[in-house]
């Protein structure tokens, strides 16, 4: 690994004294806040790289069709640049039967016709670079579409070249075995067995071999098999293909879930995973864009870093877990299962706790900060909008921790307006389902038809725009200074320009007790350091901590000026509800 190594004589030590109208005193244990770091081996756009994902269906549509093209995200590049951002992540745009809006892949290596050709993203590859800006693609590794024709080879009755690059049991019959029966789907096909899923029942499980396999059972084959290394191969050229178009890397969906094992340890979030067997396989993906690709960039959906960062990927989307929850999206009306687990922290009603995430964040940062990056995303595809429920003033909150968290960010389309959660009576498309579909609607660009995404009628559209006639537009918080937009741009601009909130600048949690505001941290590197102060309540609190380096002065970079006091060697800040402070120590 390549480590550049930052020398420093900074040592600060931070004794926090909480004293708040919202909780009572405490003292808390000194803390170092080095100065030194490492920086991840990673390519050098992206040591401090802001992304911007855009669901391609709904994002702009230049043909009329009602659903978002290739060609749409071009005409939008420019607005995107603006943004701050230094590349974007597109979700699949590959041919596909479209059960699962894209993420059941046809044809790997062809633009599904209705966003365009591939032609059309060699042109985006190339109109991209010609403004800075990077782009991902969307690589699903661990599943295709039953209308795949690997997998209708593989169906078939004959043993042909395709017959094992998916997981068959040999016996239509035959129950699996107890650790896989709710993987299994029966009678698809004139094959005699059942085929493994992954997901839904449309995406046929690769197969990447058993870790462990089952000698009772020779349908497990070992991760060794000719068979699985050959469809290993083939899917590592999916990858040079996109590569030498143009992409400059990729986001793996459901990194985790290739090699099977019936005794699944540790990280058990998907279908029966082998870690370690798992990992050999992206390892060896890293190790192929090291020697030919290297300013390409791969983040995973694994939600694990201590595995995805084992040099296996760059960076890791950590958001399937609790503690993300905790953040944004406890309540029943924002999360996926639909049944309340509490409160978030990031809201006005002060109830939430953010002792829970940052323990589990904390544990798996701690080993990894050295390795990769962990992504806390600003919203996604999968998930209610962060918007749902929350005023500019609430979201801006959240963006502030956002963009200067350790690791590397990503927005999603539409949120840096606020779009709002639609509702979820409407229309599941493409298997969205609830409350995804409310988080998916189309990008709200101006007031009029459509709020300017597409000139079809409004049936016609992929899903419905917003109702309300004043819902968050580009073209009138362009106009307005102080609109959520242009807080947002002026974020991304602190972020980009302060070493301290760099990427892979450290990272020392100060003061965060449960059920307790504010939060307040300290990023560092080399002699600059900031200290972020978070309270989303809607109560005024005050903290005081004592800082053990000379400074002569601080300055609000973003966010309320603050109340100050300083003496000797403590600061005090009083921060109004509702508010935050990014602070410079001068």
């Amino acid at each position: 690994m390549k480590v550049s190594q930052l020398k420093t004589v900074l040592a600060i030590l931070i004794v926090a004294l909480l004293s708040t109208q919202c909780n009572q005193a405490e003292q808390e244990k000194t803390q170092d806040i080095p100065g030194e770091v490492t920086i991840p081996n990673c390519p050098e756009w992206a040591k401090n790289a802001v992304f911007y994902q855009i669901y391609p269906q709904t994002f702009y549509d230049t043909d009329g069709d009602g659903i978002g093209d290739l060609k749409g995200i071009i005409a939008k590049l420019d607005y995107i640049k603006s943004l701050g951002v230094d590349a974007i992540w597109i979700n699949p745009f590959f041919e596909s039967p479209f059960c699962d809006a894209g993420y059941d892949i046809s044809d790997y290596c062809k633009v599904a016709p209705r966003y365009g050709t591939n032609e059309d993203a060699k042109k985006l590859f190339e109109e991209a670079h010609k403004r800075g800006l990077r782009i991902l693609f969307d690589f699903v590794a661990s599943y295709t579409s039953i209308e795949h024709p690997w997998f209708k080879a593989s169906a078939r009755q004959d043993t042909n070249k395709y017959t094992n690059w998916y997981v068959w049991n040999d016996n239509t019959w035959m129950n699996p075995p107890k650790e896989y029966q709710d993987a299994f789907i029966k009678g698809y096909s004139e094959r005699n067995g059942q085929f493994m899923r992954n997901f839904y029942y449309c995406q046929p499980a690769l197969n990447y071999g058993f870790a462990l396999p089952d000698t009772a059972y020779s349908w497990q084959l070992p991760t060794n098999h000719p068979d699985v290394l050959a469809m290993r191969q083939e899917m590592k050229q999916v990858v040079r293909f996109w590569l030498d178009m143009g992409a400059d890397g990729f986001r793996a969906d459901m990194a985790g879930a290739l090699a099977k094992t019936a005794n699944v340890q540790g990280n058990d979030q998907f279908f029966n995973t082998h870690e370690d067997a798992t990992k050999k396989f992206w390892q060896e993906i890293y190790a192929m864009l090291q020697k030919d690709y290297p300013n390409a960039f791969m983040i995973s959906e694994w939600s694990y870093p201590v595995d995805a960062l084992d040099n296996c990927f760059h960076a890791d989307f950590y958001h399937w877990f609790d503690g993300y929850n905790d953040l944004f999206q406890k309540e029943s009306w924002r999360i996926l299962n639909g049944y309340s687990e509490g409160h978030s922290y990031f809201d006005v009603e002060g109830k939430g706790d953010i002792k829970n995430f940052l323990d589990k964040f904390l544990a798996q940062y701690t080993p990894t900060k050295h390795k990769g990056f962990i992504s806390l995303p600003l919203g996604n595809h999968d998930n209610a909008r962060l918007g749902n429920a929350r005023s500019d003033d609430d979201l801006e909150i959240i963006y502030a921790f956002g963009f200067t968290m350790p690791g590397v960010p990503f927005i999603y389309y539409g949120n840096e307006i606020g779009m709002k959660q639609l509702p979820t009576s409407w229309p599941q498309v493409e298997g969205a389902y609830k409350p995804r579909n409310g988080a998916r609607t189309p990008m709200q660009w101006a007031l009029g038809e459509n709020f300017g995404f597409s000139t079809a009628p409004a049936d016609k559209l992929y899903l419905p725009v917003d109702t309300a006639t004043n819902a968050p537009n580009v073209a009138s918080q362009e106009a307005d200074p102080n609109s959520l937009l242009n807080r947002t741009r002026k974020l991304i601009t602190v972020k980009k320009s302060e070493p301290a909130l760099a990427n892979y600048a450290e990272f020392i949690p100060l003061y965060a007790k449960s059920n307790t505001y504010p939060f307040v941290y300290a990023r560092a590197n080399k002699n600059d350091v900031v200290i972020v102060v978070l309270n989303p309540s809607g109560k005024e609190c005050t903290a005081t901590f004592t800082v053990n380096t000379p400074f002569k002065s601080t300055k609000t970079l973003a966010g309320k000026n603050l109340k100050l006091n300083t003496n000797d060697k403590q600061v005090t800040v009083s921060i109004p509800g509702q508010s935050y402070s990014i602070i410079k120590l001068l």
